[in-house]
């Protein structure tokens, strides 16, 4: 590491220890899950001047001299326009882009059982980009470097959350490395499955989609030209997402949605014959592919938590929602709730109200609640409607894509939903 984080600091703004509680680290708010949302929330409560404690199981930061180059990671977002004015916010975006972005400037979606077809373009939305495909590692590191900046920010990393306490004045997190932590506010950032979530006892509503996701890194003949491609294939969409590699066009980050058999007779190919499975899946657009790194294959699972809150207690990210990769909208869906939480929780220091105020909370879960349920309810739409091979649901969905194609204001209109542009954004992403 060229940088360490900041030691940790206590100031007079978090509570003091009270009688027989002396080995008690108190803080304003802990956040447990220390990967893209949660940072975020950390950085954003941290540059606030807040006293926030971050744990994670994972055992130091990442090195950051040694992401962003060479092969790209597998593991990728595609991260929005008001996702990256909440980066620039944070002080984040210009690592990044110094070190790997790939935008994408135009979007191509159609369905391989028919012809239809829609095409969009960032000139066509107003926009300089539609968005950038980023590697996580590169987006978490430059987030790890700006907390590593911020003295209120402590940093608890290399153990697991054993216990959870319910206390008068918010919670007490209990380490499997024997320290405690206490704060008005714990925030459960950690995670699908998450722990917290559990130990609060906050269920799920969630079901199977049926699909595995192959994840892998392609080099392709043709230049993507800065466009991500998405076809709706029998078994599931199959996704080019464009990567700038050496100032090059031509790697593309690969995420197939297909059935749990079509999956694993997909990853057992040699990578020359999965190369060719992918070139003939997509019709030779992008000419030869031939895969450069190892496949992953990740269940999917639709999710969402059946509360945002407790008195004292948040979900945000992964933890509150999950959501089918199609449109690739779980990252900037987490990063929303980073970015209107501490809004609120902000609004609430500036008003003297505790920031595990029920109705500080509520406002939060308000805000982020309904716009998470409306997109995986879209994204769950969209995966039915593009599963069915029957005659007529095949030609409606061909009919309304070739009519939204021609619909110049209609696709305005998603683009600016894609683009993160929905609702009343918090301060940080506008």
């Amino acid at each position: 590491m060229t940088e360490t984080p900041a030691a940790d600091v206590t100031t007079d703004s978090a509570p003091g220890p009270g009688p027989g509680d002396e080995a008690v680290e108190h803080h304003q708010a802990v956040i447990v899950g220390a990967g893209l949302v949660g940072a975020a929330l950390a950085g954003l409560l941290g540059e606030a001047g807040l006293e926030v404690a971050l744990v994670d199981a994972r055992p130091a930061p990442l090195e950051a001299d040694a992401v962003g180059r060479g092969r790209p990671a597998l593991r990728v977002s595609a991260l929005t326009p008001v996702s990256q004015r909440l980066l620039e916010h944070l002080g984040a975006w210009a690592w990044m882009a110094a070190r790997r972005v790939s935008p994408y400037r135009g979007m191509a979606v159609w369905d391989a059982e028919g012809s239809g077809e829609v095409g969009f373009s960032a000139d066509q939305a107003g926009l300089p980009v539609l968005g950038h495909i980023v590697e996580n590692d590169v987006t978490l590191a430059a987030l790890e470097r700006r907390l590593a900046t911020l003295p209120g920010v402590t940093w608890r990393l290399g153990t697991r959350v054993a216990d959870l306490e319910a206390t008068p004045d918010g919670y007490r997190v209990c380490l499997a490395d024997g320290r405690r932590l206490a704060a008005p506010l714990v925030v459960a950032a950690d995670g699908a499955r998450s722990p917290l979530r559990e130990m609060a006892g906050i269920a799920t509503r969630e079901h199977d989609t049926g699909h595995l996701a192959l994840v892998t890194t392609v080099r392709v003949e043709r230049d993507h030209g800065e466009v991500a491609r998405q076809a709706f294939l029998p078994h599931g969409p199959l996704a080019f997402l464009p990567l700038a590699v050496d100032g090059r066009r031509h790697h593309c980050s690969i995420v197939w949605s297909t059935s749990p058999a079509e999956a694993e007779r997909l990853a057992a190919l040699p990578a020359e014959a999965l190369g060719h499975e992918l070139a003939a899946a997509f019709a030779g657009r992008l000419g030869e592919v031939t895969v450069v790194d190892r496949v992953l294959s990740v269940p999917l699972a639709q999710r969402h938590a059946s509360r945002y809150v407790r008195p004292g207690l948040a979900l945000v990210g992964d933890a509150a929602h999950g959501i089918h990769p199609l449109a690739g909208q779980g990252v900037n869906l987490g990063l929303m709730d980073a970015a209107v939480l501490a809004e609120e929780l902000l609004a609430a220091r500036r008003r003297g109200l505790s920031l595990g105020d029920e109705r500080v909370l509520a406002r939060y879960a308000r805000r982020r609640r309904g716009d998470n349920a409306a997109m995986l309810a879209l994204m769950d739409g969209f995966r039915l409607l593009f599963a069915t091979r029957r005659p007529l649901p095949v030609l409606a969905r061909n009919l309304g894509m070739g009519g939204v194609d021609r619909l110049a204001p209609l696709k305005r209109l998603l683009m600016r939903q894609a683009t993160g542009h929905r609702g009343r954004l918090p301060a940080s992403c506008r």
